[in-house]
């Protein structure tokens, strides 16, 4: 019977470990403090908000798209922190983008629209409005 020596893996783990250790705990670092700093962005922008009496609406879609685009990019910059290629990553996503953004265009105008609606507010409560003879 052959003897098993473990010597040689044990080697390659510890090798491993010590070349990559310190790229994911900089990464995890970077990851909890991204999550703080984009949090921290997102109450600072509701405050500012609910002082200029922005509408609740438009105040939670902002909280939301910000937050998203931000942890997107967090997360995408953490995996290439790690060695991940992330061009394959960010190619896909454009392309997904793009077709549904073309797949969504009369939808998505409809959408810019009544958030500049919210935006600009130039509709009050009981106002009414003629359009097209209505």
């Amino acid at each position: 019977m052959d003897d098993f020596d473990p010597q040689p893996y044990i080697e390659q783990i510890t090798e491993l470990a010590i070349t990559y250790a310190p790229k994911v705990m900089l990464a995890l670092l970077t990851l909890i403090i991204g999550f703080w700093v984009i949090n921290r962005i997102c109450r600072e922008l509701e405050k500012v908000l609910d002082k200029r009496g922005a509408d609740q609406a438009l105040t939670h879609f902002l909280h939301n798209l910000i937050s998203y685009g931000f942890k997107g990019l967090l997360l995408i910059s953490v995996a290439s922190m790690i060695g991940i290629e992330t061009t394959s990553f960010i190619a896909v996503f454009s392309a997904v983008g793009l077709a549904i953004g073309l797949a969504l265009q009369g939808s998505l105008s409809n959408f810019s629209g009544g958030v500049l609606i919210l935006l600009f507010k130039p509709y009050k409560i009981d106002d009414v409005i003629e359009a097209q003879g209505y």
